[in-house]
């Protein structure tokens, strides 16, 4: 994987075959092939949330591999705030024909504890502690893409607090989530 002196892969170009909307203002994901190419916890601890996060919307570093398996992808991150867009798929079904609820699940997680992280300086990441979703719409292949936008409540030294919802393009909403999540130290040296 090419990456300059600070482990960081130079910017992607836009990536705009076949897509819509945002999606196609947003970098190509850096979708990483195997462990080698996430970051270590030490590098990780050298950087802001913010850092980290932006790095990631704009195709600089990893992209968490989950969101390969969501068809979804960063599309902004900002202090406080995340969007991830995503478009359900017929792969992402549960047995009664609609998008399974660890779908919605997985893509508000994701933004709930992201937007966390944009708030965290350096030396610290995060855990969830706990999450709520709450399902208000049925998806569908036929629905198109979906935005997930997570924004922060609260973060103190220990937890942050988050909310997000999960709209279509004309905002009609599809789910709502909040969240808990446990700050924690990383390491800023790799290990002896």
């Amino acid at each position: 994987m090419p990456t300059d002196q600070s482990g960081h892969r130079p910017a992607a170009g836009p990536d705009t075959a076949g897509t819509t909307g945002a999606e196609s203002q947003a970098p190509a994901p850096f979708w990483p092939t195997g462990p080698g190419d996430l970051l270590d916890p030490a590098a990780l601890g050298r950087m802001s949330g913010l850092d980290f996060i932006s790095g990631i919307a704009e195709g600089r570093l990893p992209s968490p591999p989950i969101l390969q398996l969501m068809n979804a992808r960063f599309i902004a991150a900002e202090r406080g705030r995340v969007v991830i867009e995503a478009t359900p798929e017929f792969r992402h079904y549960n047995p009664l024909g609609g998008v399974h609820g660890g779908w919605y699940g997985t893509l508000l997680d994701s933004v709930l504890a992201c937007s966390v992280q944009t708030m965290l300086p350096k030396g610290r990441g995060y855990t969830t502690l706990e999450f709520r979703v709450n399902i208000l719409r049925g998806a569908t292949v036929d629905t198109g893409p979906l935005t997930a936008i997570g924004e922060i409540d609260h973060v103190g030294r220990r937890t942050g607090v988050s909310h997000a919802r999960l709209v279509d393009a004309s905002g009609k909403l599809y789910a709502t989530g909040s969240t808990t999540c446990l700050v924690l130290e990383l390491p800023t040296s790799p290990p002896a």
